[in-house]
């Protein structure tokens, strides 16, 4: 089992940042690829980001995503972080991170343990 905690997550104006922390427990994640997803109301979860626990590497939703985020971790503290940029009002959404086996997946059930979310609200 792996369990999941986020934080980070708050209300700021459109330009601001805001960095997301998720902290793993339990059972080792250096085999595991994890993520960043996001769900608006009445929206369905969508993928943001993830990267392989192992060697570090990432991949994005989309050029916008990118070009703004910035997905990492800290193999010592067993923690994930999403890196906010310039953010906008479309970006507000509750955050979640999430855990899986090795391989990167952009779908939501490529991913077995999930955090239980934190809120980012992008006010203009």
């Amino acid at each position: 089992q792996v369990q999941l905690v986020e934080s980070g997550g708050g209300l700021v104006q459109a330009g601001g940042s805001l960095r997301l922390s998720c902290a793993a427990s339990g059972r080792t994640v250096s085999s595991y690829a994890m993520g960043w997803f996001r769900q608006a109301p009445g929206k369905e979860r969508e993928f943001v980001a993830a990267l392989t626990w192992s060697d570090g590497n990432t991949l994005y939703a989309d050029s916008s995503v990118k070009d703004r985020f910035t997905i990492s971790r800290d193999i010592a503290k067993n923690t994930l972080y999403l890196q906010m940029n310039n953010l906008k009002p479309e970006d507000t959404a509750v955050y979640y991170c999430a855990a899986g086996d090795g391989t990167i997946w952009r779908g939501a059930t490529g991913y077995g343990y999930w955090g239980q979310g934190t809120q980012v609200t992008v006010s203009t």
